[in-house]
């Protein structure tokens, strides 16, 4: 997938659907998980617990974070983007972006979410369209072109 004129830049609703898809693919792990260790009255809304002990935390932060980046670094996508054909790139390089990368990318999220999911809307306005934690990161989001649609172009 590096011929950058066989590659177009995945737009914000191709993405969207991405992550309904992977979001989709977590609970089905995360929400048995904790139901296991907490029992089913996990899921009654708590007004004052946002964290209910270190299951929870392992449960519902650190393992769907090591799951993204391990599918990011062996597949470059989750399989949301998979199925959209879609892959995470190096900017610069269109190779494979680090581990490093990865992990930006990754806590980028939380830094594209917090104004009001406005890093994540970017990528409906930026001529790359990458999203706050892919300019952090320095990667984009890419697939095979479709007819009429502008290449990808690299620095190389």
């Amino acid at each position: 997938m590096n011929d950058s004129t066989e590659l177009e830049y995945v737009g914000f609703w191709p993405r969207v659907w991405a992550t309904v898809i992977d979001t989709i693919l977590i609970m089905l792990v995360t929400a048995p998980l904790a139901r296991i260790v907490y029992g089913s009255g996990y899921f009654s809304y708590d007004y004052g617990a946002i964290v209910r002990g270190p299951g929870d935390f392992l449960i519902t932060f650190v393992l769907p974070a090591v799951a993204v980046i391990v599918f990011w670094s062996a597949k470059h996508a989750t399989p949301g983007k998979m199925a959209i054909g879609a892959k995470i790139v190096d900017e610069k390089t269109g190779g494979a972006p680090s581990l490093r990368q990865h992990v930006i990318r990754y806590l980028g999220y939380f830094v594209s979410i917090f104004p009001a999911c406005l890093g994540l809307v970017w990528v409906a306005f930026d001529s790359k369209k990458q999203g706050w934690h892919d300019k952090l990161a320095g990667t984009v989001v890419v697939r095979r072109k479709n007819r009429g649609t502008e290449p990808v172009r690299f620095d190389r």
